[in-house]
């Protein structure tokens, strides 16, 4: 038999890799620190925006994705900080399934973010504004930057205020195990229904 001690010290250790294996947060898929998950799913406020083009936007476009959404403004320090890398993390994981949503509350308009952009060299991120910062209020920010991490159904999984590092190992492994767990994002082709076989007739036997 073994000592006491050693018995518990085994079952501790079995409760450390069971845990550690079942979690799903297991092998390095840990949200960034700061981030706080939701214990359910949340739904967003319908908030609306510009794109590059000057077409009204909203976060029911991008149903079927894992959004990414960073609001942010040129005068916040750690939001300029911040935005390589979250350039960098759309450039590795940005598809048809994932998209980061830098979303501006700079008054100044497209001019800025643009001129902002081309001097730190953001080349991946699509720019998108919210002059009127009616954004802030909606989602209840307290400061800048505040990232929100919404499903492919558009509610929202959890959220982060103030910068984190999105390009780091871990948390591109924790965005990629979001995505993974949302389930792959459905194509038109998907929502058709089956053609018949090629070779298939009306005749009956």
């Amino acid at each position: 038999m073994w000592p006491m001690r050693d018995f518990d010290l085994a079952s501790q250790l079995a409760a450390i890799i069971l845990i550690a294996t079942t979690s799903p947060f297991a092998l390095g898929q840990e949200p960034p620190k700061n981030f706080v998950m939701h214990e359910a799913a949340k739904p967003v406020a319908a908030i609306q925006f510009d794109d590059a083009q000057g077409r009204t936007r909203s976060l029911a476009d991008f149903k079927g994705k894992v959004v990414l959404l960073n609001l942010w403004a040129t005068w916040c320090v750690p939001c300029r900080k911040e935005m390589p890398a979250l350039d960098r993390l759309q450039g590795l994981l940005g598809a048809p399934d994932f998209e980061v949503v830098a979303l501006s509350i700079d008054r100044g308009g497209m001019d800025v973010v643009r001129k902002f952009f081309a001097e730190i060299g953001i080349h991946n991120l699509a720019v998108y504004v919210d002059s009127a910062g009616k954004a802030m209020r909606a989602l209840n920010a307290v400061g800048l930057p505040l990232t929100l991490l919404v499903g492919r159904d558009s509610l929202e999984i959890g959220r982060l205020i103030g910068p984190a590092e999105w390009d780091s190992a871990e948390a591109i492994a924790f965005v990629r195990s979001m995505i993974s767990k949302s389930g792959p994002a459905k194509s038109e082709k998907d929502s058709m229904p089956a053609a018949p076989p090629a070779n298939a007739t009306n005749s009956q036997p």
